[in-house]
């Protein structure tokens, strides 16, 4: 059975929204971006889900969340962080979800898939949570499989707090790698 004429258009518009976003924010000076950090922790939340919300492209978010680990609260630096990160990911689930996304056909993707259908909800908090590029193909994935999105931000929520949480530590100097190392 094949989709209404009004539910592919929807798929469509959503889609095309999510690449301009995605290409409009990749666009947006670095200069512009540092300015949020003049907003405190609504700046940071705001930052971290434009920077979230783009798919595949990078975006420097985690760099800023280091540098202001040293003048905000590691906590609520991590928490805004990874509020406003665990929602700009919702640009890949919607992806996904509309049916409209493009998952590359090849082995890590395939490995990818196999995970989100075996362990949805578990593969989407440590892809959250553990620095990797992937992360946008696990949302597009769990979009795809139709995971019920309260379900994709209860674990993908965690996981971006854990992340960013870590990377305010290491920024305010409370965690010292280096010293880890020896």
């Amino acid at each position: 059975m094949e989709p209404k004429d009004g539910w592919t258009l929807q798929r469509v518009l959503i889609l095309v929204v999510i690449a301009a976003l995605s290409v409009a924010i990749a666009f947006i000076p670095q200069e512009r971006l540092e300015s949020l950090q003049g907003y405190g922790y609504l700046g940071i939340f705001l930052l971290c889900l434009l920077a979230n919300a783009t798919i595949v492209l990078p975006t420097p978010a985690f760099l800023i969340v280091l540098a202001m680990g040293a003048h905000l609260s590691p906590l609520g630096l991590g928490l805004a962080a990874g509020s406003g990160a665990a929602l700009g990911e919702l640009s890949g689930y919607l992806a996904g979800y509309s049916g409209q996304a493009i998952i590359p056909d090849n082995p890590t993707s395939r490995r990818l898939t196999g995970w989100m259908e075996n362990y949805g909800g578990l593969t989407i908090f440590l892809l959250a949570a553990l620095p990797n590029p992937i992360f946008d193909l696990g949302g597009v994935a769990a979009g795809a499989l139709k995971m019920p999105i309260w379900k994709f931000l209860a674990w993908c929520w965690p996981g971006k707090v854990i992340r960013m949480g870590f990377v305010a530590l290491l920024g305010s100097g409370l965690l010292n790698l280096p010293n880890w190392l020896n």
